[in-house]
């Protein structure tokens, strides 16, 4: 059983930039799996189907519009490149989390970044997450002696017009009762077990499933070549934005 829906939300307090903005719109999507489903492997080629929908999304708006075809902005690679949080951070010691980030889609165009939310060898996540949704703490692969975890992540490409990372979706593999209640002691927060949600995860009354959030606005910025989120999405921005994008050739919508 599959699930998908468009999501509509304000973020009043959100910090604006030129792919954030207080407005949120994704598709949603959640399926039902079966404990079986539950490693890297099924992860992955969900992973792989939602990357093969993106890239032939590219390839139907090139064809419509001819004039986006530019060689100073790439196609996607039809490959995506997964890779653990972990691997990331030893590749790149001396990086911040979002330079390392940049680098490693610099080198491959698109990755799948699996283990968002574990803390890595550096002492910290490579990105915080929520501990009653996705599962980041389940032990998944071991590489040079090293165990890894988590059975979630993000798809993430090389914008070639802003020159910056650009993160299309997130998703993952959701907690079970046990991993809820490890992620939720991780985070201090036990004592909203208590809430009607929680309890119905510890109580197996919500199935086990997959889900994620593909970013609407995100999707258009990137396919349509464009600079800022405001040129493919109303919103409410600040008047200096508006006027420094102008100057820039840079309409963003009103």
């Amino acid at each position: 059983m599959e699930a998908v829906g468009a999501r509509r939300a304000v973020r009043k307090d959100y910090f604006l930039d030129h792919d954030h903005s207080s407005y949120v719109d994704q598709w949603d999507w959640e399926q039902v799996i079966t404990a079986e489903h539950r490693n890297l492997e099924y992860l992955t080629g969900v992973v792989r189907k939602i990357w093969k929908v993106i890239t032939g999304a590219e390839k139907m708006v090139m064809e419509k519009y001819p004039e986006l075809q530019d060689p100073r902005f790439p196609s996607l690679p039809e490959e995506l490149h997964f890779i653990h949080a972990e691997e990331i951070l030893a590749k790149y010691p001396d990086l911040a989390r979002k330079e390392r980030e940049t680098r490693i889609i610099e080198e491959y165009g698109a990755v799948f970044i699996y283990g968002i939310g574990w803390v890595l060898d550096d002492g910290y996540p490579h990105e915080m997450r929520a501990a009653d949704y996705d599962d980041w703490v389940t032990p998944t692969i071991e590489k040079d002696g090293k165990l890894m975890h988590g059975l979630n992540g993000d798809i993430l490409v090389y914008n070639h017009v802003t020159k910056r990372r650009h993160e299309l979706t997130s998703m993952g593999i959701r907690v079970t009762p046990e991993t809820l209640r490890e992620q939720m002691k991780i985070a201090e927060r036990e004592d909203e077990l208590s809430q009607p949600y929680h309890q119905m995860i510890l109580n197996n009354e919500i199935p086990l499933s997959i889900g994620g959030g593909i970013g609407q606005s995100r999707v258009q910025m990137l396919l349509l070549r464009k600079a800022h989120l405001g040129e493919v999405s109303t919103t409410v921005w600040p008047r200096q934005l508006h006027e420094v994008c102008e100057k820039h050739n840079i309409f963003v919508l009103k």
